[in-house]
């Protein structure tokens, strides 16, 4: 087992303990409904606000309550994590607002269905509804953390190529992609401080109890994908569907990046304003976003 002790700092395991103390360890088995209580009460800890100058509105696209922070330029479609069972508009709120305020872009974040209450594939219906009506207006960025990593990279799959839909990129933060959770960083980090094997495998077992289930890393083609920067947590069972994403993106001809947030975590985005390395990942997040928008490709082509 890793040697947390060392390979996190003082900083980290602060934000760890305060987030266990509205967390509990065994949050995974109480009820769904626990379980949102818990996330919600957890989430409004860290919430910090809005930046100076950045306003938000809901409204419902493509059938979707979604909430708008209205920006200029490329619209970054923001799909939140909590492994499609918890979470909504209120728990990425200052998330968002951030990447409005650091970015200038318009950001959209999607309220997706969620599991159990609606099956696989509702979650992805309504992440592609709201992308085709984004599309439909201009190019878009796809931005999620988590299980909204996940609807993200799915989205890209499904839409590549498709008529009046331009994707500049996507950026997968902490993402679990479908990837081999008996080997690698899933049994390195099967017991890790925030997210666990046993997590990912419960999460897991919801969304494949729907009857159509699409895990990008189970794809066969990578190719006509957008470019693509994913992040890993190191101290994270999940870390290596991001590193095998962007392997398989780059073998395919495609542009993909993958970066290692060091000594941080799963859910370490609620650290940015307390953690160094927690914010050097969140800049790191900004700038690919940005660039992205531009249409920029920072990073160097597939060798």
């Amino acid at each position: 087992m890793p040697d947390y002790a060392t390979l996190m700092d003082e900083a980290t395991w602060a934000f760890i303990r305060r987030t266990e103390a509205s967390y509990p360890p065994d949050t995974a088995s109480l009820s769904i409904s626990d379980q949102r209580a818990i996330y919600d009460r957890m989430c409004r800890v860290f919430f910090r606000g809005y930046p100076p100058g950045v306003t938000a509105q809901d409204e419902t696209l493509a059938g979707v309550p979604c909430r708008i922070y209205p920006g200029a330029g490329s619209t970054v479609l923001y799909l939140h994590g909590g492994g499609m069972v918890v979470g909504g508009l209120h728990s990425h709120d200052d998330v968002c607002a951030e990447i409005r305020a650091e970015t200038g872009l318009t950001v959209v974040a999607a309220d997706y269905r969620l599991l159990p209450e609606h099956p696989t594939p509702a979650a992805l219906e309504d992440t592609l509804a709201v992308a085709r009506h984004l599309a439909a207006q201009g190019p878009i960025v796809l931005a999620g953390d988590s299980a909204g990593g996940f609807l993200a990279a799915s989205v890209c799959h499904i839409l590549r190529g498709e008529a009046g839909v331009r994707i500049l990129g996507q950026v997968l933060i902490y993402p679990g992609l479908g990837g081999d959770l008996d080997s690698g960083s899933a049994m390195e980090h099967a017991h890790a401080p925030m997210l666990t094997r046993d997590d990912v495998l419960f999460y897991r077992g919801l969304y494949k109890g729907g009857t159509e289930t699409v895990e990008p890393l189970q794809d066969h083609d990578f190719f006509g994908l957008p470019p693509t920067v994913a992040i890993g947590a190191e101290c994270d069972p999940l870390c290596d569907d991001s590193a095998r994403y962007q392997a398989a993106i780059h073998a395919a001809g495609g542009r993909a990046q993958f970066f290692l947030a060091p000594g941080l975590p799963h859910g370490y985005l609620r650290a940015r304003s307390i953690v160094p390395r927690a914010a050097a990942s969140f800049a790191q997040i900004i700038t690919a976003i940005a660039a992205l928008a531009r249409g920029d490709w920072p990073y160097g082509e597939p060798t």
